[in-house]
C-alpha cells in the first residue's frame, strides 16, 4: 500500500503527502492491534462479550463462547468517516495558499466548514467524478466497520447523487465498490452486525447504474477486477443483443465466462426511439452473500458462478443468461435463481433452467423492478433426475395402497390368527408396523408438496420431527417383533400377562422414538441444525443430527440379524418339547418374516447413507428410492400375504362369506318365501 502511494506522490501535491502519511499510519495498525485477542473470564456457552478496537480505529469487536471457546461474531471497527474522507482536502487547501510566498500572518486557520453528509463534501469538492473520495476509500483496512462504512456511502451516493450519472462517476462508484468486493475482503464481510449490508450494496450499484445513459452502440462502461459493466443502445429493430462477460476467480488466469442474451421478441416490444441496456457482473458477490448468511443458512447452497445484473427498459419481462459453473464435478446439480431485493433471498420462482451440461447451465429468467440480478446456485447432494421421481410416485402409491390392504387383511382375519399370546402379539406389530410407514409415507408426500412454502418455519420443524418419529417407530416395532422371538425361545418372560407386553411393546415401539426424536429436537434446533437448509428432513452437513435416525435403525437391524441366527441355533436343539409345538410354529414364521424384512429395511436405509457421500453414483440414489418407495409392498408381501396362516384365515373367511351369500340367495327363492311375496 504505501510502495502504491508513493508512486502517486508529486513535490506539489500536500493532499497526496497528507493522504500518504495517513495511510502509511494506518496501514500499520490493524483493528486486532491493542485489542484482546480473547475475553477474560470463563466461557460459558452462548455468552457474550466485547472487546474496544486499537488505536485508530472506532468500535469494538464481539465475542461469542461455542464449544467452550471465544470465538469472533462481529466487528465494527472502522477508521473511516464523513470528516476523514474530505478532511486532506480542507488542509491541501490550506498548505497550497502558503506555497503561494502569501505571508503566514494572512492565513486563515479557523477550523474550515464541517462536512455534515456525504453528498454535501463531494458537491462541494468533486461534483464531476467523485474522485475526492477514491484514495482514502482505497488506502483503508478492509475491516468489517469500514465495508459496512463503504456500502453506506455507496447507497448514500445512489440515493442523494444519482440525478447526472455519467461514466466517469460510474468508473469511480465502480472503483470504490471494487475495493471491498476484493477476495481478501470476503471473509470480513462474515462479522458485520448488519447481514443484509450485500444485498444493500448489491441494490445501490444496481440503483446507480439505471440512472447512468449509454451514448454508443456498445460501451465497456467499467472493466475493474472485481466488476464489470457494459452499455448497450437498443430499439425495437436491433437484432438479438448480447453482453458477454470473463472475469478471473480467486487471481486465477483462466476467465470464468457469462453472457447475458435479450431474445428477439422480446425486443419487439421496445418503443421505435432508442432504448438502453446495461449489464453488470461480480465475480465475488455470490461468495459474500453466502459468507454473509451462513450462520442463519437462509443461503444453504453456495453461487456456482457470476452474478449478473441487468438494467432493461420498460417492458422487457425475459432475459436469457449463460453461466459457467465454477465447481464443474457432474453431481454439482445447478439451479437458475434470481436475487429478490426486497426479501434479501434468492428466488426460486424467478427462472427455470433450460439447459444444463458439465461446465455450463442456460437460465430463462423473469426481470422485474424487485428481481434484477442473477446466478446459479449449487447443491452437490440433490439429485434432480425425472427417474428418480417416477420411482418415487409410483412406488409410494403402491407402497400406500398395500400398507391399507394390509391393515384390512388383519382386520378380517384377526379373530381367526390371535391363538396365544405371542401370535396376538405379533400381529400387534405388523399393524403398527403398517400404520407407522403408513403416516409416514403421508408425511412424506406433504414435505414433498410444501417443504419449499414452509421452509425455516415451524412447520418444516414439524414435518421433520413426524418423519423422523414415524421412521424410528418402523424400526422399533421390528426390533420389538425381534424381542418377541427371544421370548418364545429363550422363555425369559414366560408367564408375562398380554396387558404388561402390549405396555412394554408399546414404550418400545413409540416411547424410543418419541424420547430419540424429542432429544433431537432439543440439542439441534437452539443452534439452527435440526433441518436440512434444502428440506424438511434431519440435517447432515451441520449438527449430523441424520444420525438420530441412521444410528438407531443400523443397529436394531444388526440386533434383530443377531436374534434371527440365534433362533436358527435354538430350533436345531430336541429340548424343545411338542407342547410348545405351537408356540415353537409361531416363533419360525415371526423369524422368517424378520430375517426376510429386517435385511430389507437395513439394506434400504444402507444406501440411503451412502446416498449422503459427495459425488455417489447416480445408481445408488435410484436404488435407494426403489427400495425405499416399495417397504409398504415388502411388509404386505413378507409380513402377511407369505404367512400360510394369514392366507388360510383369509381362505375359511372368504368360504364363510361365500356360504352366507348362498345361504341367503337360497333363502330369498325358497317356496315359502315365493308365497309369501304372493300374498303380498
Amino acid at each position: 500500500m504505501v510502495g502504491h502511494s508513493s508512486r502517486k506522490l508529486g513535490a506539489n501535491s500536500p493532499a497526496r503527502l497528507l493522504a500518504f502519511l495517513d495511510a502509511a499510519l494506518y496501514e500499520t495498525a490493524s483493528p486486532w492491534q491493542g485489542a484482546t485477542e480473547k475475553c477474560q473470564g470463563p466461557c460459558i456457552s452462548a455468552s457474550n462479550c466485547s472487546q474496544p478496537c486499537a488505536q485508530h480505529f472506532r468500535g469494538e469487536i464481539g465475542f461469542t463462547c461455542h464449544q467452550d471457546k471465544w470465538q469472533k461474531s462481529t466487528e465494527t471497527c472502522t477508521s473511516l468517516s464523513v470528516e476523514t474522507l474530505f478532511k486532506d482536502f480542507n488542509t491541501a487547501a490550506r498548505l497550497s495558499l502558503a506555497a503561494s510566498s502569501i505571508p503566514v500572518h494572512i492565513l486563515d486557520f479557523r477550523a474550515p466548514e464541517p462536512v455534515e453528509s456525504v453528498a454535501q463534501g463531494i458537491r462541494r469538492h468533486c461534483p464531476i467524478d467523485y474522485a475526492c473520495i477514491l484514495d482514502v476509500v482505497k488506502s483503508s483496512e478492509a475491516t468489517s466497520g469500514n465495508i459496512a462504512f463503504i456500502v453506506e456511502l455507496l447507497r448514500n451516493i445512489s440515493t442523494d447523487l444519482s440525478d447526472n450519472v455519467t461514466q466517469e462517476k460510474m468508473k469511480t462508484y465502480s472503483e470504490v465498490a471494487n475495493h471491498i468486493l476484493d477476495t481478501a475482503a470476503i471473509s470480513n464481510w462474515a462479522f458485520i452486525p448488519d447481514k443484509s449490508t450485500s444485498s444493500d450494496l448489491l441494490q445501490s450499484v444496481n440503483l446507480f447504474a439505471r440512472q447512468l445513459h449509454v451514448h454508443n452502440d456498445s460501451e465497456n462502461l467499467v472493466d475493474e477486477l472485481f466488476i464489470q459493466a457494459k452499455g448497450l443502445r437498443i430499439n425495437h429493430n436491433t437484432p438479438e443483443k448480447k453482453f458477454s462477460f470473463s472475469t478471473s476467480m480467486n487471481g486465477t488466469t483462466e476467465g470464468l465466462l457469462g453472457m447475458i442474451e435479450i431474445p428477439r421478441q422480446e425486443l419487439w416490444k421496445l418503443p421505435p426511439n432508442a432504448s438502453q441496456a446495461i449489464s453488470i457482473a461480480f465475480p465475488t458477490l455470490g461468495a459474500i452473500l453466502k459468507e454473509v448468511h451462513l450462520q442463519n443458512m437462509s443461503l444453504p447452497r453456495p453461487v456456482n458462478g457470476l452474478v449478473l445484473s441487468v438494467i432493461l427498459p420498460e417492458g422487457l419481462k425475459q432475459v436469457l443468461f449463460t453461466f459457467e459453473k465454477i465447481n464443474k464435478s457432474r453431481n454439482a446439480r445447478a439451479q437458475c435463481v434470481g436475487w429478490h431485493s426486497r426479501k434479501r433471498r434468492w428466488d426460486e420462482n424467478a427462472c427455470e433452467t433450460t439447459l444444463e451440461i458439465t461446465n455450463k447451465v442456460k437460465c430463462l429468467c423473469n426481470y422485474t423492478n424487485m428481481v434484477m440480478s442473477f446466478s446459479i446456485l449449487m447443491s452437490p447432494r440433490s439429485i434432480d433426475n425425472k427417474v428418480l421421481d417416477y420411482i418415487t410416485c409410483i412406488g409410494l402409491s403402491i407402497s400406500i395402497f398395500s400398507l391399507i390392504l394390509c391393515l384390512i387383511i388383519e382386520a378380517v382375519v384377526w379373530s381367526r390368527v390371535v391363538v396365544t399370546e405371542i401370535s396376538y402379539m405379533r400381529h400387534v406389530c405388523i399393524v403398527n408396523i403398517a400404520v407407522s410407514l403408513l403416516i409416514a409415507n403421508v408425511w412424506f408426500i406433504i414435505n414433498s408438496n410444501f417443504h419449499k412454502k414452509a421452509q425455516g418455519s415451524n412447520w418444516c420443524v414439524a414435518l421433520t420431527f413426524f418423519s423422523h418419529f414415524f421412521y424410528l417407530s418402523l424400526f422399533f416395532w421390528m426390533f420389538f417383533k425381534a424381542l418377541l422371538i427371544i421370548y418364545g425361545i429363550l422363555v425369559v418372560f414366560r408367564r408375562m400377562m398380554k396387558s404388561r407386553m402390549m405396555a412394554i411393546g408399546f414404550a418400545i415401539g413409540y416411547g424410543c422414538p418419541l424420547v430419540i426424536a424429542g432429544t433431537t429436537v432439543a440439542v439441534t434446533v437452539p443452534e439452527k441444525g435440526y433441518m436440512r437448509p434444502d428440506a424438511c428432513w434431519l440435517n447432515w452437513d451441520n449438527t449430523k443430527a441424520l444420525l438420530a435416525f441412521a444410528i438407531p435403525a443400523l443397529v436394531i437391524v444388526a440386533v434383530n440379524l443377531v436374534v434371527v441366527l440365534v433362533v436358527a441355533v435354538n430350533t436345531q436343539r430336541p429340548s424343545i418339547g411338542s407342547s410348545k409345538s405351537q408356540d415353537l410354529a409361531i416363533i419360525m414364521r415371526i423369524s422368517k418374516n424378520v430375517a426376510i424384512l429386517t435385511p430389507l429395511l437395513g439394506l434400504t436405509w444402507g444406501f440411503g447413507v451412502a446416498t449422503l457421500v459427495e459425488g455417489t453414483s447416480l445408481i445408488f440414489h435410484i436404488i435407494f428410492a426403489l427400495l425405499n418407495a416399495f417397504q409398504g409392498f415388502f411388509i404386505l408381501l413378507f409380513g402377511t400375504i407369505m404367512d400360510h396362516k394369514i392366507r388360510d384365515a383369509l381362505r375359511m373367511r372368504m368360504s364363510s362369506l361365500k356360504g352366507r351369500s348362498r345361504a341367503a340367495e337360497n333363502a330369498s327363492l325358497s317356496p315359502t318365501n315365493g308365497s309369501k311375496l304372493m300374498n303380498r
